[in-house]
């Protein structure tokens, strides 16, 4: 079994510390920064053996080069983008597996908010390390790709077993709950997990990870082929990626 530390860094990043407690081996999942993975490592009295990257944004893979320098860990990352993955050492790509000592990662392609974006799904861990592709309630810019690709990469996702956690890698669920009432404001789901977030962030408690299951009940991303958003969006019977741009189009103004 995985043991998973999540580290806030930056303003509203996480990374993630993964330990597989059998092998000892060791993985940071999109270090935005050094020194925070350094400090849980000496805490923690671990060796930092792996990084795995989801995609090359600097908020993702800042913290590479002085971890690999200091830790000689390797760094596995999306091969499709692997010229942009700051030390790369291994490109794995979809329906690819990757070891982390014993614990099991199938790799998922997922272009949309970047060309070469990709996931670990953990299944026996029942964990998603998605980056910034699916977030709670939400899902990221399309930077460098298009609706039709990025509806194919979140479906794949929303796919996945309900009980699985998503580990995104931002603290954005507050201001996606608020979007998402505005898109399909009498999903009861949705209000039920607002009010629910809309409590820890008051209290200042991670809202992340978040379960498969809420995102698809809750998430207006993963929702554009149901009927009851398409008539909360005055849409009816339109073609899902259409619908799923208009969404992705609201919340960039919003």
């Amino acid at each position: 079994m995985l043991h998973i530390q999540q580290l806030p860094v930056l303003s509203d990043n996480y990374v993630y510390l993964l330990r597989d407690e059998e092998s000892g081996a060791c993985a940071a999942v999109d270090p935005a920064e050094a020194e925070p993975v350094l400090s849980a490592l000496r805490e923690g009295g671990l060796t930092l053996t792996h990084i795995l990257n989801t995609h090359h944004h600097s908020d993702h893979v800042g913290g590479n080069e002085r971890l690999k320098a200091e830790t000689g860990c390797t760094i596995v990352g999306p091969r499709a983008d692997a010229s942009r993955i700051p030390g790369i050492d291994v490109e794995v790509g979809g329906s690819e597996e990757f070891w982390l000592g014993g614990a099991l990662a199938r790799v998922f392609d997922v272009p949309g908010h970047t060309r070469g974006h990709i996931t670990y799904w953990f299944e026996g861990d029942k964990a998603l390390f998605c980056g910034d592709t699916l977030f709670a309630l939400g899902c990221g810019r399309l930077f460098e790709g298009t609706p039709q690709e990025m509806w194919k990469s979140l479906t794949s996702l929303r796919d996945l077993p309900g009980d699985t956690r998503v580990y995104c890698a931002h603290e954005y669920t507050q201001t996606n709950a608020r979007f998402a009432l505005t898109v399909e404001p009498d999903n009861e789901a949705l209000k039920a997990i607002a009010e629910r977030v809309e409590a820890r962030r008051a209290k200042s408690l991670p809202t992340v990870p978040s379960l498969m299951a809420d995102e698809q009940a809750a998430n207006p991303f993963l929702r554009a082929d149901q009927d009851e958003l398409q008539r909360a969006m005055g849409l009816e019977s339109a073609d899902p990626v259409s619908v799923f741009a208009e969404i992705r189009h609201r919340k960039d103004v919003f």
